[in-house]
């Protein structure tokens, strides 16, 4: 493997910090969607689900497109962030929300099988004894449910590390600034005499993966013997 030099461990870096912090910024709103697929009875649900799964079907390269428009300077959105100096194309918070988005489902996934098991005479019962709506979902639902939060997170991660479509579209391809692991991947496999460091970022990725799914085997384990 070659050693790598600053631009190459930058990419690695910036990987595991935009992938850490999708999972981060996700786990709210994929506990609260999960909740409300799972135990919600209301008008739209299905669209909601549909809404949530959609990125698994649409190509990553349609998602980066649909945030460029949101995001960018004629987006309304992106209009309003810039007028208060938080301009988010062409950044590594841009690459972040379109990993957010590409991954969203897998996590709502995961969280959802964990919560559609959990036994709804817990929940009655901790109703019946005046845990009003939100502690039931803070003392019953959460609780049961940290092995789903867990392997989502996990999940997650994984896909993070390998989002490529979406985040070209709405980060771009700098190197040091917006360049992660793919990306910088996907320069030396097009560059004359690349392929060596294209090889190196290749085996540092499986590593990566590899490491993650071991910690997940490993946490959920030790949460086994636990519960």
């Amino acid at each position: 493997m070659p050693v790598f030099a600053s631009a190459e461990t930058s990419a690695i870096l910036l990987s595991l910090k935009v992938s850490a912090a999708a999972t981060l910024l996700s786990l709210p709103f994929g506990f609260l969607a999960a909740y409300l697929l799972s135990f919600g009875r209301f008008r739209g649900r299905l669209a909601l689900d549909v809404l949530v799964n959609l990125p698994l079907t649409l190509p990553p390269v349609v998602i980066g497109y649909l945030l460029l428009i949101l995001l960018g300077r004629h987006g309304w959105l992106g209009r309003a962030l810039e007028s208060v100096g938080f301009p988010l194309i062409f950044t590594w918070r841009a690459a972040v929300i379109a990993t957010s988005v590409v991954g969203f489902p897998l996590l709502v996934r995961a969280i959802r099988v964990a919560m559609e098991g959990i036994d709804p005479h817990l929940i009655q019962a901790s109703r019946s004894l005046g845990a009003g709506r939100i502690d039931s979902l803070l003392t019953v639902v959460l609780p049961l449910s940290v092995r789903g939060l867990l392997a989502g997170s996990v999940l997650m991660f994984a896909r993070g590390l390998g989002e490529f479509g979406a985040t070209i579209i709405v980060a771009g391809n700098i190197p040091g600034v917006t360049q992660t692991i793919p990306l910088a991947i996907y320069d030396y496999a097009s560059s004359p005499g690349g392929d060596r460091m294209a090889l190196g970022l290749c085996a540092v990725s499986v590593v990566l993966s590899v490491g993650v799914l071991l910690a997940h085997e490993h946490l959920s384990r030790c949460m086994a013997k636990w519960g």
